[in-house]
């Protein structure tokens, strides 16, 4: 795709609450990824593309260039730790915390602790800067299910609500990190493309800080 801007997007939340900011740097889809079968979605303007991937896939494909830009919550970012990446805005977006959680007034098990999680990276970094050592078992869904079923003692996962932890009978136990959105970079890209990555990375920064006070009066 020589001469296009190639934007990674995941479907859902994170979606929905780019497109105000892509409409802002003048970028429309033409498709609504939720109805169409299509991975890659032209928009308004020809030279820029929107990849559709998962979520935990966007760092990988703006780090090896199948992207220049995308967008990726700072848990995904956490677990992956990429090197290839430029991080250079906060968008404000998708904002949640990543918690610790387990059965209320549940007492500590008598061995080392089972943590289950899809945060495996980000978890161990965690205990094993408390001096803990745990065991994590890693898992892509229904973490909540882990403690009831005897799995795991406790869950690490991504808290919006709560809602979904007290409906299983789990609280939150301890705060890891608040969670939202970041604008990731392709760093060759932003070397051989600097004029035009920057230019889009101001457009996409005054979106996220808004009209000012003046404006908005005015």
């Amino acid at each position: 795709m020589t001469g296009i801007l190639t934007i990674a997007l995941s479907k859902g939340r994170i979606f929905k609450e780019t497109l105000p900011l892509l409409a802002h740097a003048g970028i429309v889809p033409a498709d609504d990824p939720e109805r169409s079968r299509k991975l890659i979605l032209d928009t308004n303007r020809p030279d820029v593309k929107l990849v559709i991937i998962r979520a935990t896939d966007v760092p990988t494909y703006v780090q090896y260039g199948a992207a220049q830009v995308g967008v990726a919550g700072k848990d995904v970012l956490m677990e992956y730790g990429g090197d290839g990446l430029y991080e250079p805005l906060d968008l404000g977006i998708a904002r949640c915390r990543l918690m610790v959680a387990g059965p209320v007034a549940a007492p500590p098990p008598r061995r080392r602790l089972r943590i289950a999680t899809k945060y495996v990276n980000t978890t161990r970094r965690y205990y094993a800067a408390r001096g803990e050592q745990v065991e994590v078992i890693k898992l892509y869904g229904s973490m909540e299910l882990a403690p009831l079923v005897g799995l795991a003692d406790r869950i690490v996962d991504v808290v919006d609500t709560g809602n979904t932890l007290r409906a299983n009978g789990l609280e939150p136990l301890e705060h890891i990190a608040d969670i939202s959105s970041r604008l990731v970079v392709n760093k060759a890209a932003m070397k051989m493309e600097h004029r035009r990555i920057k230019a889009f990375i101001r457009q996409i920064a005054e979106a996220v800080e808004g009209p000012r006070p003046e404006e908005q009066s005015s």
